[in-house]
């Protein structure tokens, strides 16, 4: 795999079509930098799109049609950076480091932030230009353009790998962010994802949120239950009301948008059905906004949302759910402050072994506990009665209060655990792995080991009491977080030895 996209494709012109090429050129301003990538990424994907409309069309193509992602290159020779406070925006020594980039459009805001950071550190420009990484034709269409059937209907002679490249799940795999990349070619990445990989995501959150990509906020939050959305949904409308809140719309599946002063969504299609993971976004025009997600039941789940969000790089994720409450001084209704997980939900044992440890951060942690005595007027030692901090099983069995009832107290009792999920283990395990700051926040629903099952009537008046304070909480932490400055947030916790230079 190539970061970098310099593989070893060759380029016999007889043979194969190219877009116009773009030589690397060399940039001091990080603004004009990412402007050339986004001529670059829309110049050769226009070129895509018009070639396949071409063979839609009935026109002959002759041999191969090929285009090719931008990148972003930095030469360095010197291990100094100026400012040894940052987590990020640097290398990790001297040598040629490179990326490729989609949808520089998209993520405008980010790029020119992390070039700034390098080339304030090391004082040295940054190369822009085609990278030899391929874009793979359904990937040119950004908001999931059906291509095979575009193709059927038709009626194509030629395969379509004849003609265009297709999506390569060899250059889309996780082992920059896994720490386990070893470069064919000397270059080393400067992120964690390459160009295809995040592609892959973006098309991935489309298909399973039904919002597209630039809907999504720096600010997550994630849980296991309707309840939550619906009250997420009745709470932004409040919001957009404010003029000071500073949201400028909320957007639901279907991509309805629904502006601030207006009451209805002026723009989108209501899906039939709901997505399986269904987003919502209170945004801002910054994107400081919040986004929320139902990420329904179970660590798969929580694993693929998560492997796809993370590519827009939020600045931190939340867990905001129910849980079966494991110490008989809990009573229903309690809050659980996760600070370290037995990680049973087996969804991520490939990429993250299970001896790393997952530890709480600091950043996060104080903004939870400060929110829960802010909304629920209780501080001080008192918070004891209504909160405990501790640690938290995520298992991957719903029905594991059938097991072997003295064996689960043996083992519950070794972890110290207070409280069992399903999900959180492996949402704090993914936002270590990707570098994304994590945080969760549990509320008690049941006590099975304590004659406490979660049954229908009990649950309803559960949930009617409880869910809008416990959102109102992950609200209030994810506020007090925007108000800190990206650097104290992206904290050095996540980051190992020699990491890529973006956030």
């Amino acid at each position: 795999m190539s970061t970098s996209g310099s593989s070893n494709l060759e380029r016999p012109a007889r043979r194969i079509r190219f877009a116009p090429s773009h030589p690397l050129e060399v940039f001091t301003d990080a603004a004009k930098a990412v402007e050339r990538l986004v001529g670059i990424f829309e110049a050769n994907t226009a070129f895509l799109r018009a070639r396949f409309q071409d063979l839609l069309d009935g026109k002959e193509i002759q041999g191969r049609v090929r285009a090719f992602y931008p990148q972003i290159r930095i030469v360095t020779d010197s291990h100094v950076r100026l400012d040894s406070r940052l987590s990020y925006g640097f290398v990790s020594g001297p040598g040629t480091h490179a990326s490729t980039v989609t949808r520089p459009d998209l993520f405008r805001n980010y790029l020119e932030t992390q070039l700034s950071l390098l080339m304030k550190n090391h004082e040295v420009p940054v190369l822009i230009g085609d990278s030899d990484m391929p874009i793979p034709l359904h990937f040119a269409f950004y908001d999931g353009a059906h291509v095979e059937g575009g193709a059927a209907a038709a009626n194509l002679e030629a395969p379509l790998a004849d003609i265009f490249d297709l999506p390569d799940l060899t250059v889309m795999d996780d082992s920059i962010a896994n720490g386990t990349y070893e470069p064919s070619d000397g270059v080393m990445p400067l992120a964690s994802f390459t160009a295809p990989r995040v592609d892959y995501s973006l098309h991935r959150l489309q298909h399973y949120t039904a919002t597209r990509a630039e809907h999504f906020q720096n600010y997550v939050l994630f849980t296991n239950y309707q309840f939550y959305i619906d009250e997420f949904c009745r709470m932004a409308q409040d919001v957009l009301d404010d003029p000071e809140a500073g949201y400028e719309a909320f957007v639901e599946p279907g991509n309805l948008v629904t502006k601030a002063g207006e009451t209805a969504p002026s723009t989108g299609v209501r899906p039939d059905k709901l997505p399986q993971m269904p987003a919502y976004h209170l945004k801002r025009a910054d994107g400081s906004g919040i986004t929320m997600v139902n990420i329904g039941v179970g660590p798969s789940n929580a694993k693929t949302i998560t492997d796809h969000i993370a590519v827009l790089r939020p600045h931190v994720w939340l867990m905001l759910g129910h849980c079966a409450g494991l110490r008989n001084s809990q009573t229903l209704g309690d809050y659980v402050l996760a600070h370290g997980y037995v990680r049973e939900d087996n969804v991520l044992d490939q990429d993250l072994p299970i001896w790393v440890p997952i530890p709480p951060l600091a950043e996060v942690q104080v903004a939870l506990e400060d929110a829960v005595a802010e909304i629920t007027g209780i501080d001080g030692y008192e918070l004891k009665r209504l909160m405990r901090t501790g640690t938290v099983v995520s298992l991957d069995n719903r029905n594991w209060e059938l097991w072997n009832q003295p064996e689960l107290v043996k083992r519950f009792s070794q972890s110290r655990a207070i409280a069992l999920d399903m999900e959180s283990a492996t949402i704090a395990a993914n936002g270590f792995r990707f570098r994304v700051p994590y945080g969760t926040l549990l509320c008690i629903s049941d006590k099975p080991l304590h004659g406490e099952l979660k049954l229908p009537g009990m649950a309803t008046d559960f949930y009617r009491r409880q869910v809008s304070q416990h959102l109102k909480i992950g609200i209030r932490a994810l506020e007090q977080m925007r108000n800190m400055t990206a650097e104290r947030l992206h904290s050095r916790k996540l980051r190992s030895f020699a990491e890529t230079a973006f956030q």
